[in-house]
């Protein structure tokens, strides 16, 4: 187990009160990480978490703030999880220039900003871990494949992917000891999806709420949403040495929804 050990680690979430985002503070902490988790609220209580911070992902100079406090108190930082994201379930007549511009802002500015303010720190750590410091960018099936009254959604994902690449590809070409790999969930049980099936029932997707999630489970080769859990399990192998060989990777966990 000694590859999946992350004591003496510390790692920083950011949309650490929702549901992957908590499953992911307390899975990275069970793992012997001390965790920083942050989200929008002043204050939170995150299991598993070391302490919380509020952090705006769209916040330049919070970021800024928030690095130079990791760095005073912890004084080193070895794992970024770019979790904090928004959905919107809209057609694309009806999405308006604001709401397009909202979710690339939180959910493809916020990750630069956080990578941007936190290299210099991950790469200081990484020097004398094996593997090098992890950043974990969360994109989804969405940053995959398209979806119907997704569209902002998906394309702000797949950003995500290409982003998470070039940064990989650069941190190497640099020779600075960070890897960078996304997540693609598939559909995961949480107030987000809850959302979205809403979403779907509004636009007339879907005639109710139980047939659209009957209908996504569906579209899974499993035939079950995934859990929170087991997407923070996915992101504690690529924060641990066990992923010491992945970067610029995407880790789908998707319960074969993007097999067919």
């Amino acid at each position: 187990m000694s590859n999946f050990d992350l004591t003496g680690t510390v790692a920083l979430v950011t949309g650490a009160s929702g549901g992957i985002g908590g499953a992911t503070v307390q899975a990275l902490a069970d793992a012997g990480a001390r965790v920083i988790a942050t989200d929008m609220a002043q204050t939170a209580t995150v299991a598993g978490a070391t302490e919380y911070r509020p952090l705006d992902v769209t916040d330049e100079d919070g970021w800024a703030a928030l690095a130079a406090y990791v760095d005073a108190t912890y004084g080193r930082l070895d794992i970024l999880v770019n979790n904090a994201g928004i959905s919107v379930t809209d057609a694309i007549a009806d999405t308006s220039l604001a709401t397009f511009r909202r979710c690339m802002q939180i959910n493809v500015e916020g990750i630069f900003l956080g990578t941007r303010a936190m290299a210099d720190l991950l790469a200081k750590s990484g020097a004398d871990r094996r593997g090098g410091s992890s950043i974990i960018n969360l994109s989804s099936v969405g940053g995959l494949a398209g979806a119907p009254f997704m569209s902002a959604y998906c394309a702000s994902k797949g950003a995500v992917r290409l982003f998470t690449k070039c940064a990989a590809l650069e941190y190497a070409a640099l020779k600075q000891p960070i890897r960078v790999n996304s997540v693609h969930p598939g559909g995961i049980d949480t107030n987000m999806m809850d959302t979205i099936y809403a979403r779907y029932v509004e636009t007339g997707a879907f005639p109710d709420e139980e047939t659209a999630r009957a209908t996504v489970s569906a579209g899974h080769a499993l035939g079950r949403m995934g859990t929170p859990q087991e997407i923070a399990d996915g992101i504690v192998y690529l924060a641990a040495p066990a992923a010491s060989f992945m970067t610029g990777s995407e880790l789908v966990i998707d319960g074969g929804m993007t097999a067919h």
